[in-house]
């Protein structure tokens, strides 16, 4: 009888002890999550550094731990290592769409890290993660149809393709057998313009809405938008960054 007590003891015990556990990591992951919509990165990231280590397998983790790398290799990570922070954003974000694979932040994650190691890829790898990018946000908007974010990637992603040389487009041919659908500056607009209704006060949406317009030669309307995006007043590193490029627009505009 002692040793059955004894062990429903323990059993007790070790389920309390579970439940502060789970109990504390969500206290953890709520101030996490917290600075992170806040825009706060660089106070996020070692938060949600910590939580993957507790608990790895946590889909919620993963993603916004991945979303941070790639946010924290973009504006804190010395040049030599950025692409480290972009492929640990990557990796993350795999292992939670492998979890949770009906996630719209866990794909929006996936295509902003792939987004980001294109910044650095040879023409070759771009056009090859082109692709992929572009199915990943087609999922996440899927899943949620309001993730400004998403929108965001996605006229990126039109511009991309809308701008490619001559170069660039057989090698599109080799491929996809063709320009993949879409792909123009008018869908960029499109997809830019969604996510500025659905963020109005975040200017790095109005900015590439602006840059957009600059490329297809339009500067009436990149003005327009880049004196837009700068009554906005900056309060995070994504502000003062589009600030700063809309500054450099209006320059080359003037």
């Amino acid at each position: 009888m002692k040793k059955i007590i004894n062990t429903i003891l323990l059993l007790v015990t070790g389920l309390t002890l579970m439940a502060q556990t789970n109990a504390a990591n969500e206290e953890l992951y709520n101030k996490a999550y917290k600075l992170k919509t806040e825009y706060k990165y660089k106070d996020a990231f070692p938060l949600f550094q910590a939580l993957v280590k507790l608990d790895s397998n946590n889909a919620n983790y993963l993603q916004c731990a991945s979303y941070c790398y790639s946010k924290f290799g973009f504006y804190y990570a010395a040049e030599a290592d950025k692409m480290k922070y972009y492929k640990s954003a990557e990796y993350l974000a795999k292992k939670s769409i492998k979890i949770k694979e009906a996630s719209a932040d866990a794909h929006y994650a996936y295509a902003m890290a792939l987004g980001r190691i294109n910044e650095n890829a040879s023409s070759k790898q771009k056009i090859a993660n082109a692709k992929l990018i572009k199915s990943e946000v087609d999922r996440a908007i899927a899943l949620n149809p309001r993730l400004a974010g998403a929108y965001h990637i996605l006229g990126r992603w039109h511009r991309t393709i809308a701008g490619f040389n001559s170069v660039e487009k057989i090698m599109i041919n080799s491929f996809f057998g063709g320009v993949p659908p879409g792909g123009s500056y008018d869908d960029a607009i499109k997809a830019f313009m969604m996510a500025v209704s659905l963020e109005p006060k975040y200017m790095n949406h109005q900015y590439e809405l602006a840059e957009t317009y600059y490329e297809m030669g339009k500067k009436v309307e990149a003005e327009l938008w880049a004196k837009k995006a700068l009554e906005i007043t900056p309060s995070n590193d994504d502000d003062v960054k589009a600030k700063k490029d809309c500054e450099a627009l209006l320059k080359k505009l003037n």
